[in-house]
């Protein structure tokens, strides 16, 4: 029986210089799954579809409306935790370097991109294909709208969180543990697209051998802020077992 029990599932993933810069830790509010679907190769595809990628049980991309009972596509963790985990972490000084600096001022034109490491709240999305350039963000931002109604808004990749997902959600149901006691955490390890001026097929060279630009800083952020969290449930566990901190 772990009703009772708290979840933290941490990770690094590529992050959207739109909303992120390398080093950076993001709490999910939802997470989504980019491999239920449908696909046509993009050289395939009618003139007027933005992507091959077509919803589960609809004929065209981004169909409407997004179906009622979703299969695994989107799951969306307690708005209360995950606010409560933001504000007791948002202030976390987190790791930066010389090396750092240089991969982020390739970034030019995403302010965001160009910021010392930091700690926001956002949206994950998984899948099992390693992708990466700018079509495939385009395509990672508008699915995550389709699915959370233009509420959401895609800030990193991932690709075993909607499958941990899926799994604690069959533990709920089965009443072993609370769907609303879990967290996921993502830190930037690399960006998820092209700098601007360079090929996607160049900028994925860089990333093949498991290179990434901010690989040990995003390990070491994932602990710094998880840590602050997990700290914090254990020494204040007489109140946390019985009641969600908000």
């Amino acid at each position: 029986d772990l009703s009772k029990a708290y979840w933290l599932i941490a990770g690094i993933g590529g992050g959207d210089p739109a909303d992120v810069s390398l080093g950076s830790a993001v709490w999910a509010g939802h997470v989504l799954d980019g491999d239920l679907a449908y696909e046509i190769d993009a050289r395939q595809i009618p003139e007027n579809w933005p992507t091959g990628y077509v919803p589960l049980r609809k004929a065209t991309p981004y169909e409407q409306p997004v179906r009622g009972e979703l299969e695994g596509e989107l799951y969306t963790l307690n708005p209360q935790l995950v606010g409560w985990a933001f504000r007791l972490t948002k202030d976390t000084p987190l790791p930066d370097s010389d090396s750092l600096r240089t991969s982020r001022a390739r970034f030019a034109g995403f302010p965001s991109a160009l910021k010392p490491p930091f700690v926001t709240h956002g949206d994950t999305l998984s899948s099992s294909t390693f992708w990466h350039g700018s079509k495939m963000e385009e395509w990672a931002n508008a699915w995550t709208r389709y699915y959370t109604a233009g509420k959401g808004n895609f800030m990193i990749a991932a690709m075993e969180d909607s499958g941990t997902l899926q799994a604690l959600t069959f533990l709920s149901q089965a009443g072993r543990i609370d769907l609303q006691r879990v967290l996921v955490l993502r830190t930037v390890s690399n960006y998820d697209r092209e700098p601007p001026g360079t090929t996607v097929a160049d900028s994925l060279k860089t990333l093949v051998s498991g290179n990434y630009s901010a690989y040990f800083p995003a390990l070491e952020a994932a602990q710094i802020v998880g840590d602050k969290v997990v700290r914090d449930i254990v020494e204040h566990w007489t109140e946390r077992e019985s009641t969600l901190p908000h």
